[in-house]
C-alpha cells in the first residue's frame, strides 16, 4: 500500500513543513507515503477566464504526468463529497481491500484543478465549504490519512 499526495507549487512556509514531516514520519508505520509538488505556472494577479484555463490546463499536465496508472485518485475540491474522518479511513480501507495498492491525492493550485484532472480522479473529496490555501491543505490532509490509519487499526488517537 502506497499513498501519494501531489501538490502544486512549492512548500516554503517552516512551521507547515515541520508539521508535515513529523505526520509523515508517524505514517511511515503504517503506510508509504510519497509527497511530490509539481511546479506552479506562473501568473500575473488578474487573469482572464481563457488565462486562468490555459494555466489550470498547464498545472493539470504536470499533475496527471505524476499519477500512475493504477492508482485510486481522490481530487481535492470544494464542491466534492465531504466525509468524516472515519469515513475517509473507510474509504481508504475499502482502496486496499479492493485492489487499489496505490491511493493518490491531488492538491491544487490556488485557481484549482483542470478538468482534465476532475475527469482522471475517481472520488471528489472535500475538507468544507472554506477556501484554505493549498500549502496548509497538505498538513491537514497528512494529519487526515494518520488519523485514518489510526481509525483503521483502532488505535486511540483519533477522538
Amino acid at each position: 500500500m502506497s499513498v501519494t499526495i501531489i501538490s502544486v507549487g512549492k512548500l516554503k512556509e517552516k512551521y507547515l513543513k515541520m508539521g508535515i514531516e513529523e505526520y509523515v514520519k508517524r505514517l511511515n508505520g503504517y503506510t508509504k507515503i510519497d509527497l511530490v509538488e509539481v511546479p506552479d505556472e506562473k501568473a500575473p494577479e488578474q487573469l482572464s477566464d481563457a488565462e486562468m484555463e490555459i494555466v489550470k490546463k498547464k498545472e493539470g499536465e504536470r499533475i496527471l504526468a505524476k499519477i500512475p496508472q493504477d492508482a485510486y485518485v481522490f481530487a481535492l475540491v470544494i464542491n466534492g463529497k465531504m466525509r468524516s474522518s472515519e469515513q475517509l479511513s473507510k474509504d481508504i480501507e475499502n482502496c486496499m481491500t479492493y485492489g487499489h495498492s496505490k491511493i493518490v491525492f491531488v492538491i491544487g493550485g490556488s485557481l484549482g484543478l483542470h478538468d482534465d484532472v476532475l475527469g482522471r480522479a475517481n472520488d471528489l473529496l472535500s475538507f468544507g465549504k472554506m477556501t484554505l490555501p493549498h500549502q496548509l491543505m497538505k498538513l491537514v490532509l497528512v494529519e487526515q490519512v494518520y488519523r485514518s490509519f489510526r481509525i483503521m487499526k483502532n488505535e486511540p488517537y483519533h477522538k
